[in-house]
């Protein structure tokens, strides 16, 4: 039987060049993190929508 470990949301939004995408890991108000791989391309996407909405 596996270790049970507690999921929570708690810790900092990380991303990390793995390969040739980058994998991004979002804490989770209910726990628990949503991974996700996205490429640079993407990410540049990603940026280029939040920057209006972020001062």
């Amino acid at each position: 039987m596996a270790a049970m470990k507690p999921r929570t949301g708690e810790g900092p939004l990380e991303v990390a060049k793995e390969g040739r995408g980058l994998v991004m890991r979002v804490p989770l108000e209910g726990g628990g993190r949503l991974v996700v791989e996205i490429s640079q391309q993407e990410a540049d996407e990603l940026y280029a929508a939040l920057a209006p909405v972020v001062s």
